[in-house]
């Protein structure tokens, strides 16, 4: 029977249910600076802002990267960072059971901030916060994910990955730990393939059911 030792938590649209805050925030940018590019906004989901600056706001356009930095920072001091359905008594109870819990994400560090200040029980779930500046190579690259386990001296076959974008589950996947894909970002169908189960939110997920999955 394979054991489980630490669950992996993305951030946003797997603990915090704000991919439709992001899609408005990104959405209104795209459209500014990139209105030959329409559908930009779902394009750049699980990506680092470096990564999107470095891809989409570079030559002429990397002077106007202040601007939107200001932006995101302002935008997300107001976010409401709402648990997905049923998180925070689905990672107690993982706790319960001796399993280590951190978060893996591409946010940086001044977006956890604004996350502490606006939950300040949040840090007390997870027994490791890593974020983009802990990690040499941003998802779809497994080195977060390795990261992660590495945290805890764990191997990958000990962890499970909670992840709901492309490039995320792609590094779940790299990493070769057991995914699960929440399809608060992306459809089943379309995340079917890169996730070994689907869920909408935790509802009804409990680690002994989530042992049984795996084993299945």
């Amino acid at each position: 029977m394979k054991t489980l030792k630490a669950a992996l938590f993305d951030l946003d649209g797997v603990v915090f249910d704000t991919e439709k805050q992001y899609t408005v925030f990104w959405g209104v940018q795209c459209r500014l600076y990139h209105p030959e590019h329409p559908g930009l906004e779902h394009e750049i989901k699980g990506q680092t802002l470096e990564q999107i600056y470095d891809r989409w706001w570079s030559g002429e356009l990397a002077q106007e990267r202040a601007v939107i930095t200001q932006r995101l920072n302002d935008f997300e001091a107001q976010m409401a960072f709402e648990y997905v359905e049923d998180f925070e008594r689905f990672v107690t109870d993982l706790r319960a059971h001796g399993v280590k819990t951190a978060v893996v994400t591409s946010s940086n560090q001044p977006k956890m901030q604004s996350v502490f200040r606006a939950r300040t029980e949040f840090q007390s779930l997870f027994d490791a916060i890593l974020t983009s500046e802990d990690f040499d190579e941003s998802k779809p690259s497994p080195d977060c994910y390795l990261k992660g386990a590495a945290r805890f001296g764990l191997t990958p076959s000990e962890c499970v990955v909670f992840e709901d974008s492309f490039n995320g589950l792609k590094s779940g996947r790299a990493a070769e730990m057991y995914v699960v894909g929440l399809t608060t970002t992306n459809s089943k169908e379309s995340i079917r393939s890169l996730s070994d189960i689907q869920i909408a939110n935790y509802k009804g997920l409990s680690y002994d059911s989530l042992i049984q999955l795996i084993n299945a």
